[in-house]
């Protein structure tokens, strides 16, 4: 048996995991979704001076209040930087961190930095929430959608929340615990042969993945594969422990 920590990215809640919880705990893993305050169920507690340290203490408090150990904590998209975070400060409680269409976030730099300042601002426009851009903006942008239908998308536009601006500008303080880490990456949007040309080449959005403690994977889909394709993606899991 295998404990999984599911942290979602950006506007997500624990909710989008149901697909992927329910076929590993029947393999008899124990599966924690979270939510992150501020957003889906706990979007009531969305407030302008949130920051990453709440969503790192969202997490780090889940493992201490569970007396979670070995965990395969798993962070998806934006979840990037509240993930490697939290594996930073509780490290003697993880096993592996997932990187799920994610990447770690450099000590000093914000998510913000890997997601694009300039659009990020843009979709502010002046506020402090960031709002869950339309479709169309999406696929201007480059995410890919595939794998999600009608009822796919019309869950996500219903139920996405805006990111508290503060959870992904506030730069990341590590102290190098996250880098003894193993670490694995799925990828679905990019093909894993362009991940491993980008590490060789020295491609900056791929330089944190390279060195001997990454396994790299891929699960070809689009952006949201706990949606286009939420059983392959446990299976997937079950086998990275």
């Amino acid at each position: 048996m295998t404990t999984y920590v599911l942290v979602p990215g950006f506007w997500l809640g624990a909710w989008v995991w149901q697909g992927v919880v329910a076929p590993l705990r029947a393999a008899g893993h124990a599966v924690f979704p979270l939510t992150l305050t501020g957003l889906a169920d706990r979007s009531h507690l969305a407030a302008p001076d949130l920051t990453l340290d709440t969503h790192i203490d969202d997490i780090t408090n889940l493992l201490a209040f569970e007396d979670l150990h070995d965990v395969v904590l798993v962070g998806h998209s934006g979840g990037g930087a509240a993930v490697t975070g939290a594996a930073d400060r509780a490290a003697g409680r993880i096993s592996r961190v997932v990187y799920l269409e994610s990447g770690p976030v450099p000590d000093g730099a914000a998510q913000m930095d890997l997601s694009g300042r300039e659009l990020v601002e843009r979709r502010v426009a002046g506020g402090w929430r960031y709002r869950f851009p339309s479709w169309a903006e999406l696929e201007e942008s480059g995410v890919s959608t595939e794998g999600l239908g009608a009822p796919e998308r019309e869950l996500m536009t219903a139920r996405a929340t805006g990111q508290p601006l503060g959870t992904i500008t506030q730069p990341l303080s590590l102290t190098g615990a996250f880098d003894k880490l193993p670490k694995a990456l799925i990828s679905c949007s990019f093909p894993l042969e362009r991940v491993k040309a980008g590490i060789a080449s020295g491609d900056p959005f791929f330089a944190g993945l390279a060195g001997p403690e990454w396994d790299l994977h891929e699960l070809p889909t689009g952006h949201w594969p706990m949606l286009s394709r939420p059983a392959d993606l446990a299976v997937l899991l079950g086998r990275i422990n």
